[in-house]
């Protein structure tokens, strides 16, 4: 089993379990809850987390969970559900690539309290993790554009059809030169 646990030396905000299966994605979110002062402890998949919870007579404690819903094995909502019902007072907050009004329901309905889309700024995801009740975490200062937004989820859809610009053009409903063109530009600003 591969759990790190990253422990800071600020003072204690509690222990974040955090479950992605990108490494890369992983790792922003060690760096920057660690060096907000959580304790942090990762797992690759589900079914990794679900084992270090269920570690026989040293089960893992954790204050809260920031977890992917697209996961291999074990996905994201299955996870969910398995936390919510173990660990019922511990908030659950999503963080995915794949960010739409129907998963955002799932998740909630499996026992998320917030869901927030990847790329998330550091300072939502700790505003997620630390809230309590059902008060919404204040907005961002700084939120994505919308036209961002759109040329984040055009990239991410482009690069899971392995950067094929006619699937990525169907799978989008849109017309192949008109992704070309987007695809050609920088990214915008915000």
């Amino acid at each position: 089993m591969t759990l790190h646990l990253h422990d800071s030396t600020n003072e204690r905000l509690g222990r974040v379990l955090v479950v992605d299966d990108e490494e890369s994605i992983r790792r922003i979110a060690v760096r920057s809850l660690t060096k907000a002062g959580f304790e942090v402890v990762e797992a690759e998949n589900g079914e990794r987390a679900i084992a270090a919870l269920n570690a026989g007579d040293n089960p893992l404690m954790v204050d809260a969970i920031l977890c992917d819903i697209q996961m291999p094995k074990i996905n994201g909502h299955e996870a969910i559900a398995y936390f919510r019902a173990q660990y019922p007072g511990v908030p659950i907050v999503v963080l995915t690539g794949y960010g739409n009004i129907a998963s955002a329901v799932a998740a909630v309905k499996s026992g998320a309290v917030d869901y927030l889309s990847k790329p998330a700024d550091a300072d939502a995801v700790e505003a997620a993790l630390l809230q309590r009740g059902a008060a919404l975490p204040p907005p961002p200062e700084m939120p994505m554009t919308a036209d961002r937004v759109r040329w984040e989820h055009i990239q991410r859809v482009y690069e899971q059809c392995d950067h094929n610009v006619s699937e990525t053009a169907r799978r989008l409903r849109m017309h192949r030169r008109t992704l070309q063109r987007i695809l050609s530009k920088y990214a915008p600003r915000g």
